[in-house]
């Protein structure tokens, strides 16, 4: 099936004789067995509860895996991950990861025996030369959070393979409707669901699809063991929101491609970072791996004040961390969704402060456009409201 069909074409209650079209919501904690000496299918919801089953059944599916596991957020699906390792393994991570990614790797799991060292894996070789023989998964976002910068998921998969160590990619910011790491050789695709997966801000939850039954079966071990299943209700809100997946991203992105190229002629913003881009670093790569350039457009000022003072002015772009939801949101990664990577290491990494990440809803682009215009004008009143022709480039 073509992605569109297969986002809403699924078995949605197998086994229910009276074959409802949308996924019942199993809400119970527990199931009245046939014996009391064998399990049934399902005995207790954090072991396995059928509305979670179809969600995961069909997040497999639609990514291409084996098995996945759904969980309560995005950084507990990738603790899951991160858990198969042991003290003294090494994690190779990427130097541009949300900072909840840093401040798990770095301050939970570090203590505990895991190391996690950082290079720049946007370049296949520097990844290559940073491996160490205690060197077992190397971890990144496939299009970069909040930068942008885009990792060759296949080079990365060989380079991995080659020394014996596992890749993970987080594919949030793309979704398996861009991107499906694990048909490029990455071991585990995880998602913060709470974002496209998701789409309404209304759930908070985690997936990690697997390509390898034997994984697979190691973290539906830890799974069930440490009870960190996503609920009923959650996996339903979920299996919703997937069936739109398709037309949403089809909208944000068509939106964000004209946002870009408006933001990248206008006179007061410095820099443009979006994969629509002709100009965009590593450009080539992600045309060749994904199928769109994502609903996520950051641009720069060159004063800190001055994005501030855009994102302040903004009315139809909610003050918010997340992204990938159909109402806009713009965010100041630097003082919020990365606030807690140390300054010391934002200072070494050259994170900029004046970066504004904005995620684009289903709202009208031209409305969206309008409410920029009067917020960049508000900010810097010397900015003269002319229209700056839209649509400008060619759209990747």
């Amino acid at each position: 099936m073509r992605p569109h069909t297969s986002l809403v074409h699924f078995d949605p209650c197998p086994g229910d004789p009276f074959r409802a079209i949308a996924t019942p919501i199993y809400q119970t904690a527990t199931f009245d067995q046939e014996s009391a000496q064998e399990f049934g299918r399902f005995d207790y919801s954090r072991s396995g509860n059928p509305t979670r089953q179809v969600l995961e059944d069909h997040l497999a599916r639609i990514d291409g895996g084996v098995r996945a596991l759904t969980y309560s957020s995005g950084l507990a699906a990738l603790a899951a991950v991160v858990r198969l390792l042991k003290p003294g393994d090494e994690v190779l991570a990427n130097d541009d990861l949300y900072g909840g990614t840093y401040r798990l790797l770095s301050k939970v799991f570090e203590p505990r025996g895991i190391v996690t060292r950082y290079a720049d894996l946007t370049d296949p070789s520097a990844a290559a030369a940073a491996i160490t023989p205690r060197t077992k998964l190397i971890h990144t976002e496939a299009l970069t959070n909040p930068l942008l910068r885009v990792c060759d998921v296949r080079a990365l998969a060989k380079v991995a393979h080659d020394a014996g160590a596992k890749l993970s990619i987080d594919s949030t910011s793309l979704s398996p409707y861009l991107l499906r790491p694990l048909e490029l050789g990455a071991d585990f695709a995880v998602h913060s669901a709470t974002k496209h997966l998701g789409g309404h801000s209304d759930v908070t939850a985690g997936a990690v699809v697997v390509r390898d039954a034997a994984l697979a079966a190691e973290l539906a071990f830890l799974h069930n063991a440490e009870g960190s299943a996503l609920s009923p209700f959650d996996s339903f809100l979920l299996l919703r929101g997937i069936k739109t997946l398709g037309i949403r991203v089809d909208r944000q992105q068509a939106s964000a491609t004209k946002i870009a190229h408006w933001l990248a002629a206008h006179a007061e913003i410095r820099e443009v970072l979006f994969p629509g881009l002709s100009n965009h670093p590593g450009d080539l790569v992600h045309v060749e791996q994904s199928s769109g350039p994502g609903t996520i457009v950051c641009f720069r000022t060159g004063s800190n004040d001055f994005s501030r003072r855009i994102a302040e002015s903004l009315k139809l772009f909610n003050i918010a961390v997340s992204f990938g939801g159909v109402n806009s949101s713009v965010s100041l990664p630097c003082r919020m969704s990365h606030a807690s990577i140390p300054a010391a290491v934002r200072d070494a990494r050259a994170f900029p402060e004046d970066l504004v990440r904005l995620s684009i809803g289903i709202e009208d682009s031209e409305d969206l456009i309008e409410d920029l215009e009067h917020a960049i004008a508000s900010a810097f009143p010397s900015v003269c409201c002319v229209p700056v022709r839209t649509g400008t480039g060619s759209p990747v």
